[in-house]
């Protein structure tokens, strides 16, 4: 016989195991929030005020911001109430915008304001502020607030935005993709759009645009000549950088266990720090070949373009382990159009 909502609100309240309790909350979520939301989220909402597990009264919350619908002001209470707990008040925060929108603005410029509070709370505020509002203050910043420095907040800009009344922005345009990405005729453009679909899958799960992440995208004209200056490039790795340049991708599967950090143009020339120079000291390491550019790394392990072996448009592929006292090359693909089949197999 099937459990009713009560048995395992029970369960919730009396359970002493945190994966069980995990397990029990996700029941809940799953058998009664399409048809009695409200009840899931008083129970949620219980739990994180009176609840024995503390720290699952925090990562609640995160079940509750989720199950509360935009401007659902009924629970706006609840959510000034956790912003007075020391342990609720970075998460709260969001609760309050996704619930008061707009109104919630002033209270989260105080949060942010507030220097006897975490940096990490101040800085979830202005977060929380600009992905609301769609306005920069989290411009090139990292994803999650925790990151932030104190230098980092825009008090100033959220002040005089303050006094023009909370104006509405325009968010952050998506990456100029390629059109040979929908539409691929050669090789290379045919594995980029590959790579491409499986970036898709993650760019759907989640993408903050204010520090875009999985996109292949159109490189600055800036940092490609600065790339050309310094390398010949074999013309599929320079065509790669120019029309689908990585910006924060990580493949992350089963054959690279410690993930793939594939490099882009904004990264390419300072990714080289520690294997063919030291830019603490400027120093040209010897023994890093000089033909050897590093495209990407897992785990430090780097992966490297031979650009002394250019045959046919394209170069072959190295790695080696790092840490072993000295580089050990071995030839990882015959060119770089296998390497990318490779990571996307």
């Amino acid at each position: 016989m099937a459990k009713t909502i009560e048995q395992f609100e029970e369960s919730l309240f009396t359970e002493n195991d945190g994966s069980k309790f995990s397990n029990i909350k996700d029941k809940l979520i799953k058998s009664f929030s399409p048809s009695d939301r409200e009840k899931v989220i008083e129970i949620f909402i219980q739990y994180s005020k009176n609840g024995k597990m503390l720290h699952w009264r925090e990562f609640l919350l995160t079940d509750i911001i989720n199950l509360v619908k935009e401007d659902e002001t009924n629970y706006s209470d609840f959510f000034e109430w956790t912003i007075t707990k020391p342990e609720l008040t970075y998460w709260g925060i969001d609760g309050l915008t996704k619930t008061k929108g707009i109104k919630a603005y002033k209270t989260l410029i105080e949060l942010a304001q507030n220097e006897s509070l975490p940096t990490d709370v101040r800085a979830k505020a202005i977060k929380s502020i600009a992905t609301h509002s769609k306005q920069p203050f989290d411009r090139d910043l990292p994803q999650d607030p925790g990151y932030w420095k104190i230098e980092n907040f825009r008090i100033n800009e959220l002040l005089d935005w303050k006094s023009k009344e909370y104006k509405l922005g325009s968010g952050y345009k998506e990456p100029q993709t390629h059109p040979s990405l929908k539409n691929p005729k050669t090789e290379l453009e045919k594995a980029v759009s590959k790579l491409d679909n499986k970036l898709k899958i993650e760019r759907s799960k989640q993408q903050d645009l204010s520090n875009p992440s999985d996109w292949l995208a159109i490189a600055d004209k800036n940092k490609i000549e600065a790339i050309e200056q310094k390398w010949k490039l074999p013309e599929n790795y320079l065509l790669f950088l120019k029309n689908y340049s990585p910006i924060n991708v990580f493949i992350d599967n089963e054959k690279f266990f410690q993930g793939l950090n594939l490099y882009g143009a904004d990264d390419l020339i300072k990714s080289q720090n520690g294997y063919s120079f030291n830019s603490m000291t400027s120093e040209i390491l010897s023994d890093w070949p000089p033909n050897y550019i590093v495209i990407a790394d897992a785990g430090a392990d780097p992966y490297c373009i031979d650009i002394s072996a250019i045959t046919n448009n394209d170069a072959p592929i190295y790695t080696s382990m790092h840490g072993n006292g000295k580089w050990e090359f071995e030839k990882y693909a015959d060119s770089f159009v296998d390497f990318l089949k490779d990571i996307i197999e």
